[in-house]
């Protein structure tokens, strides 16, 4: 039996037109919401780059249509909120080298560190940016829609956090572990990620729900809460499912999530960077 796939009445996706919004407060006018920002205060994007990884060795110094990976995602990042200031939180010389060389803004970081969220507290300490929006350094596809709904989200009362969800498109792509699933609450905040199928429907042979939606790993934060969770030890779930936000809700911090319209091609294997045209 095939799943039926929605996206919820309570979704403001069916109010967001195809135009690329231009600012945050094009973002507030558009959803009747008062930011906490302006423009002169935007975030700093800080994009946390380490060359480990377990399924792709170095997949950041590969090549991607004749430039590395690492310098396709800066590019990306440069041209589509170029308001925005830039920095790449690294955790040695090479990927430091590329981009500096390339024009762009780097820190140094420990390579030892266990998440890109822990990367970034580490680095904010010196920078001592009030917001923040985490573009991870795999991401050569990300969108203006993706930065300024993470922007958006950092103003929703309560958050402590911003990230972002699409609908599902199938149920084989529901039981994909290396697809993270969320589910929300009735205002919008996180109740958990997963990499199994969530929730379970016993109301349905299979079980497999349409409930949850597919998380993109990208995330806006105030300086108060990196300072906090880069304090804590990994949290028990955090460690099991290899989730670092689960930290944050094992904490009992708040993460707003946003709806936008486009996923992204996040690059975690060969396969994936062999997918995207680059021309």
């Amino acid at each position: 039996m095939e799943l039926e796939f929605f996206v919820c009445n309570w979704l403001t996706l069916d109010r967001i037109g195809t135009d690329l919004l231009a600012t945050t407060q094009e973002v507030a006018e558009r959803f009747n919401i008062q930011p906490l920002m302006s423009d002169s205060v935007l975030p700093t994007i800080i994009v946390p780059a380490r060359l480990a990884s377990s399924r792709f060795p170095s997949k950041l110094l590969a090549d991607a249509g004749g430039k590395p990976l690492i310098l396709r995602t800066a590019e990306r990042i440069r041209d589509q909120a170029p308001e925005f200031d830039l920095i790449f939180a690294v955790d040695g010389e090479k990927l430091s080298d590329i981009l500096q060389k390339a024009g762009f803004s780097t820190i140094k970081t420990s390579p030892d560190l266990p998440s890109g969220t822990d990367r970034i507290a580490q680095a904010n300490e010196s920078l001592g940016k009030d917001l923040i929006i985490n573009i991870q350094a795999d991401e050569p596809m990300v969108l203006r829609e993706h930065i300024l709904a993470l922007t958006e989200g950092l103003s929703k009362e309560n958050a402590d956090l911003s990230t972002l969800a699409v609908p599902f498109l199938s149920p084989e792509d529901i039981r994909d572990p290396n697809q993270v699933k969320v589910v929300l609450d009735r205002m919008g905040f996180a109740l958990y990620f997963s990499r199994s199928p969530i929730p379970y429907d016993r109301t349905i042979e299979h079980g497999i729900s349409n409930a949850a939606l597919k998380h993109l790993g990208m995330y806006g934060y105030r300086n108060t809460f990196l300072k906090k969770f880069s304090a804590m030890e990994q949290g028990v779930l955090e460690n099991m499912e290899k989730l670092e936000q689960l930290r944050a809700l094992e904490m009992g911090f708040k993460i707003a999530v946003q709806f936008v319209r486009n996923g992204t091609i996040g690059v975690d294997t060969r396969e994936d960077l062999d997918k995207i045209d680059f021309s």
